[in-house]
């Protein structure tokens, strides 16, 4: 009997953990994937239907006991040829071998690229000036894929516009938010997956970031604008009578790949007119690889503006992204106003540094003991993470600065063990690019060469001493623009022969409407009461380009997007305020992988005088001169494409405003085709500014112009005078007539680029 029970025991416990591995198979885990299919050929039945079609497939043959089968999160109808769906890898696989499945792109997350601006960018009121001749934007409906909206805030009032245009399609998701919703400011708003949360949660922003971005590209008037007595002005957006779309598709920290397509597919359906980005990208993939790339061109094709921040991992090269021809991508430059703090040494010497913090009770005043926690002999860490109170009670505390993030953490750490003050003090890469943070004590953020200065003053004396002072908001400083540190820098990995990122535009230190949140630390009330806020990225160099192409389309609705990127960049200054060539945050010659052809001028895109002009199908022969192949080219165009048909050109060939000559031994030549927009009779001569080792001829050297949107081609050789430079060169190609200056960056790169 015992021996009959035994056997029953491990014949149940067999049974059991039989039952049990064949449940865990049941209930394999759910991934979610975007599914890229090929275009079909019929039109007939749904798309919903034909995507579901592609589930059943996948799903025959396989256990059907498992759960409820795969599901289908979004059906992508506009910009995208396939789906979003949770799967089991089985059912991936499935998918995968299933005719017409091109891949499965796993979920990735993307992170966010995170007053005095339109007034530094030439834009100011008056009866006579471009700002007013475009209406502000009236008429134009900005979409902006982010964190969403505080609708309440006044940047979003609708004062002075007029009601949606016809056609719109938009939907507005704010029920009974109070304070605000939808207006004829904001005309449409919707939350899209995990930024959702919910199926009925509103777009409301709990981030800050897409209230900012926002109101940068469009926010209204607001009189009075300041954070607390700082940047005090009156705050617009760049296109402050422009309407505006909201697509939240990220949450406070990251983007979900497929909500983000999921927004631009709703943007495109609702009819919007520029589309807005600032988050990270794709960098180096291949364009037939990146939904993104993918889903713009779609956007382009429908005539949609699309703006894109380059991203924030400058500055080394080769880490710019979203950087696909069809799509404008935005560095980031800095203006001349600073919120100024003095930093003064027991020496003498004296530092300027920003600091939004301008504490009335100074702790830091009076000169007080100086200590660097990464000296020799000190238990803690140069960027202040770790500290012991010991060592830094009662004292000014030099800290390192932790790159893009965690400057006002640094000071938390300071002030909790005892610290009257701190110094921020960049790394060797950072440069002159200094933050003015909310921090929680009298702090100064320096440059690295400042930091340095200092640092030599501790090692020099054994009872170093310092005090930090406030100046408040100062505008004219110098040198201004120039580009930030952290902007992402080309060479394009994914197209190297096409100059990115295209231009720049503000994006330090950029004060705009602000949505309190939980996540910011900086003030220990919460900033609850704070209507603006500093932030600074391409985040914000990007909606600041958004809300110029929205400018420059009230103004000419008949304009291609490639024209108002064209418009932009042949316009944009090479030279800051001063007259020199705008330098990078070493204060040395930006070259053009930094700051694409220059720094946006929105007073001279409106009337740029000739444009090169492209067509979504001009593109089209470009991709095939990539080497993707039809297959490629085809997911890319959702079409069709036989490359063996068309006469593929290099990226030197595509009639882009900036032009990349890959020079070896051989002279090469490469054409363009402009159009005239200024006026219909005109004259323009080429003139090539280029170093004297390379020679560059441009045949005809004029072209002559009787009528408007008149087309002139040309043709520019370029070859080395003596021999090949292998640092390469950079130069510009300028038309010149009585009334313009269409100007194009000429690079050359070096060996190896």
């Amino acid at each position: 009997m015992g021996m009959n029970k035994s056997r029953w025991c491990r014949a149940t416990l067999l049974l059991l953990l039989s039952l049990a591995l064949r449940g865990a198979a049941f209930l394999q885990e759910r991934k979610n994937y975007i599914v890229h299919l090929r275009p079909r050929e019929a039109t007939d039945g749904s798309v919903d239907g034909w995507h579901r079609s592609f589930l059943q497939q996948a799903a025959a043959g396989l256990d059907s006991t498992a759960d409820e089968g795969p599901q289908i999160i979004y059906s992508y109808s506009d910009v995208f040829t396939g789906f979003a769906a949770r799967l089991t890898d089985e059912e991936a696989e499935a998918l995968r071998a299933t005719d017409g499945c091109v891949r499965l792109y796993p979920e990735v997350f993307l992170p966010l690229a995170t007053t005095r601006s339109p007034g530094f960018l030439g834009l100011h009121l008056g009866n006579e000036g471009f700002w007013s001749r475009s209406g502000f934007g009236r008429g134009v409906v900005i979409g902006i894929l982010d964190t969403g909206i505080l609708p309440s805030h006044p940047s979003f009032g609708d004062d002075g516009l007029q009601p949606p245009p016809k056609g719109w399609k938009g939907t507005c998701e704010f029920k009974s938010i109070a304070g605000g919703g939808c207006n004829n400011k904001i005309i449409g708003a919707r939350a899209f997956g995990s930024a959702a949360v919910n199926s009925t949660a509103p777009p409301v922003d709990d981030a800050g970031h897409g209230t900012h971005t926002a109101s940068t590209a469009a926010g209204n008037f607001v009189e009075n604008a300041n954070i607390r007595g700082n940047a005090d002005g009156t705050a617009s957006g760049m296109a402050p009578h422009a309407h505006l779309s909201i697509y939240k598709v990220c949450t406070r920290s990251r983007c979900s790949i497929m909500d983000i397509i999921a927004g631009l597919d709703a943007a495109v359906k609702d009819g919007v007119d520029v589309l807005s980005f600032s988050i990270g990208a794709y960098s180096g993939t291949q364009f037939n690889y990146d939904p993104i790339a993918i889903a713009a061109f779609k956007a382009t094709e429908r005539g949609i503006f699309v703006s894109c921040a380059a991203g924030n991992a400058g500055p080394e090269p080769g880490t710019v992204g979203n950087g696909a021809p069809w799509m404008l991508t935005v560095a980031a430059g800095t203006m001349d106003r600073a919120i100024r703090t003095n930093v003064k040494l027991g020496n003498g010497e004296e530092f300027h540094g920003e600091s939004l913090f301008q504490p009335r009770n100074n702790s830091a005043a009076d000169p007080v003991p100086l200590v660097y926690p990464g000296a020799d002999g000190f238990d803690a860490s140069r960027d202040c993470s770790v500290l012991r109170g010991a060592e830094v009670a009662g004292k000014v505390v030099l800290c390192e600065s932790r790159g893009l993030s965690d400057r006002v953490e640094a000071g938390q750490t300071v002030a909790a063990y005892g610290g009257v003050g701190m110094i921020v003090m960049n790394k060797e890469a950072e440069g002159y690019t200094t933050f003015a943070d909310a921090h929680v004590l009298p702090a100064s953020h320096v440059s690295y060469e400042s930091g340095s200065k200092i640092l030599a003053y501790l090692n020099s004396t054994a009872n170093g001493t310092a005090s930090i002072d406030f100046k408040g908001t100062i505008i004219g400083s110098y040198p201004s623009p120039a580009v930030t540190f952290f902007s992402s820098r080309g060479p394009s990995k994914a197209s190297p022969g096409i100059l990115k990122p295209d231009i720049t535009g503000p994006g330090m230190n950029i004060l705009a409407a602000w949505a309190p949140s939980d996540s910011h630390t900086e003030f220990s009330d919460g900033g609850a009461d704070l209507s603006f806020f500093v932030e600074s990225g391409t985040s914000m160099s990007t909606p600041h380009l958004s809300g110029v192409a929205a400018l420059l389309k009230s103004l000419h609705p008949d304009w291609s997007p490639a024209a108002i990127k064209s418009a932009m960049m042949t316009t944009s200054d090479a030279v800051d305020r001063t007259g020199l060539p705008i330098k990078d945050e070493q204060y040395r010659h930006a070259t053009f992988y930094a700051l694409g052809a220059g720094y946006v001028n929105p007073a001279l895109a409106f009337d740029p005088g000739l444009v090169y002009d492209l067509r979504a199908d001009d593109y089209i022969p470009y991709l095939c001169g990539l080497g993707l192949g039809d297959d490629g080219v085809t997911e890319i165009a959702h079409r069709p494409v036989a490359c063996g048909g068309l006469r593929a050109v290099t990226e030197a060939e595509l009639n882009y405003p900036s032009l990349i000559v890959n020079l070896l031994a051989q002279p090469i030549a490469v054409n363009r085709t402009v159009t005239n927009v200024g006026k219909a009779s005109s004259v323009y001569t080429a003139v090539v500014d280029m170093p004297k080792d390379v020679s560059v001829t441009v045949q005809p050297p004029t072209l002559r112009f009787t009528a408007l949107d008149e087309k002139q081609s040309f043709t520019v050789t370029v070859r080395w005078a003596g021999q090949p430079n292998v640092a390469g060169a950079e130069g510009n190609l300028k038309w010149v007539s009585d009334d313009y200056i269409v100007r194009s960056p000429l690079v050359i790169p070096a060996k190896g680029e």
